[in-house]
């Protein structure tokens, strides 16, 4: 059975939570005809692997065709720092100051868009959802809608592609965390 879907976990660390899993397989990866480990992709199932390296015997993308998941548990520093799920949610519900976008030393601050300021001066972000696709048009299969009216990068920023492409949903999650870590910076001054 194949199941399609995608999980991705942002941790401060990765590597306490693998320390706390009673097994886990690393995922490889083809690159130049060798099978490498994956950079944060693991199998919780019993998936083929080579015992003294732990990871797969079946690079990721076959290994989904084959009905295995991955789960890709991702280090983002951005929740360093946050105490607790209470500060966590103190951060989430503080108003955002949208205008600190229009600021090049405060967006080269922040993860996954610190390097393209000059994308954000074009389609400067009003909300989560803008911001989310202002995170799809950094990746090559909506670069395209860069310098486009807002409307239409709406009607066309979740179509699927066969570029790369981020889904809805990771974009927005990569918003709201954008909008934590700014809430953060702000808070720390």
């Amino acid at each position: 059975m194949k199941l399609d879907f995608d999980v991705d976990i942002d941790l401060a660390n990765r590597d306490l939570l693998l320390d706390k899993l009673p097994r886990y397989i690393n995922a490889s990866q083809e690159k130049d005809g060798d099978l490498t480990k994956h950079n944060s992709g693991v199998y919780l199932q019993n998936i083929p692997k080579y015992p003294i390296q732990n990871i797969s015997t079946i690079p990721y993308d076959e290994a989904e065709e084959r009905g295995y998941f991955k789960i890709d548990l991702l280090n983002n520093g951005i929740y360093n720092g946050i105490e607790n799920e209470t500060h966590l949610d103190k951060l989430l519900e503080t108003e955002v100051n949208w205008s600190l976008f229009e600021h090049k030393e405060i967006v080269e601050q922040l993860a996954h868009i610190s390097n393209h300021f000059a994308i954000i001066e074009q389609h400067p972000p009003k909300s989560i959802e803008q911001l989310a696709m202002i995170l799809a048009m950094i990746r090559p299969g909506k670069r395209h809608l860069v310098g486009h009216t807002w409307e239409v990068i709406e009607k066309e920023v979740w179509e699927k592609t066969e570029d790369y492409f981020f889904k809805r949903s990771h974009a927005l999650s990569y918003a709201v965390s954008i909008v934590v870590q700014l809430n953060k910076i702000i808070e720390s001054l």
